[in-house]
């Protein structure tokens, strides 16, 4: 029996009959819809739902799009991801500037039997910082270097949801250190933290991110200093060098790119991106950027993944970002981290650009 969630004649965005691509609202809702096209492209596969019964097509025809290739897990056959094609008929007449040609979007953790042990795999990866180094990964980028070589990176659009925003952000990320920008819409994406943000007390809450700055920053000096002293005994000045100037230039160089990322503060596993940007802009505004920026950098996590001998990539530090926040109250948790939040028609945001 399928859920009126999956099925998009209940739940879509059935109000989007003519989509103004330069509307933030319009490109949200489209991109989100894609994500769950592929959410559901897993449900029918797992419940064997063809032809007439199957429920996925909706999600990306109503907006003329086509199914251009389905990204499957190598581990579980589960269907991750898919590239769409924006195919409008000849008989659009709206605006296409804005537009994309093609879309990749990624889902996230689904909680069926099926997907449930591999998704949450990848989980405990992004926790890790080893997203990188997993064959869906590796899967995912492969495809967006093939569309981005074939089409440029301007016709390309990247989505995620949750895990899929993790995939879609660090793919993202990938990119941009290679001067190549695409542009991402990333819906609660995962920060995995102390739930500082949900702390009501204001005073409280900027203390503890100025002590865990701090805190942070010093390791990092410390971490940075012992490679330093470790290198100087061995005579490699040069790795001295590229050690201390690796993360601060790759941090600059990804600057540029200014992925959308929509979250919502009932929603723990995304929330403290709001503290993220916010405290970031404090600590500039009461003259310590420099700890800040140091500390925007690291994470602890990282820095313990490091000393263990491992290459790390904590896929939530991230210099720069329109950042959306959802004010319209939720239910409870499972609404605030929903996908379906993103295309309702009186969503209640408040977005902010916030540049390295």
């Amino acid at each position: 029996m399928a859920s009126e969630r999956e099925d998009f004649s209940f739940s879509g965005p059935l109000h989007l009959t003519a989509v103004d691509w330069t509307n933030t609202h319009h490109r949200r809702s489209v991109a989100a819809s894609l994500v769950q096209g592929v959410y559901i492209l897993e449900r029918d596969r797992q419940l064997k739902r063809l032809d007439q019964e199957a429920l996925a097509n909706p999600w990306w025809e109503f907006f003329h799009f086509q199914l251009l290739r389905k990204l499957v897990d190598d581990v579980d056959s589960s269907m991750f991801g898919a590239i769409y094609e924006f195919k409008p008929p000849t008989t659009y007449n709206h605006a296409l500037e804005g537009s994309p040609r093609y879309v990749i979007a990624f889902r996230g953790t689904l909680t069926k039997p099926d997907s449930l042990s591999r998704d949450l795999e990848l989980d405990l990866q992004i926790i890790r910082h080893g997203l990188h180094e997993t064959s869906r990964f590796e899967i995912a980028m492969q495809a967006v270097r093939n569309i981005v070589a074939t089409v440029g990176e301007s016709n390309v659009w990247l989505a995620g949801h949750s895990l899929g925003a993790a995939m879609a952000l660090l793919a993202g990320k990938t990119m941009a250190k290679t001067g190549v920008f695409i542009e991402a819409f990333l819906f609660n994406p995962p920060f995995f933290s102390a739930p500082i943000e949900r702390i009501k007390d204001k005073r409280v809450k900027h203390g503890l991110r100025i002590a865990g700055s701090m805190i942070t920053a010093g390791l990092a000096f410390a971490a940075t200093a012992k490679k330093s002293y470790e290198n100087r005994n061995n005579n490699n000045l040069a790795v001295i060098s590229q050690q201390n100037c690796r993360s601060i230039d790759v941090f600059s160089a990804v600057s540029a790119w200014i992925p959308c990322l929509y979250v919502n503060p009932g929603d723990h596993l995304c929330s403290e991106y709001i503290g993220y940007f916010e405290h970031r802009k404090k600590m500039e505004d009461i003259g310590i950027g420099a700890i800040e920026r140091l500390a925007t950098q690291t994470s602890i996590s990282g820095l313990i993944t490091s000393a263990m001998g491992k290459e790390s990539e904590p896929i939530h530090l991230i210099p720069s970002a329109n950042l959306t926040i959802n004010l319209s109250p939720s239910q409870d948790f499972k609404e605030a981290h929903g996908i379906h939040q993103w295309w309702r028609p009186d969503l209640d945001v408040q977005s902010k650009l916030y540049k390295y």
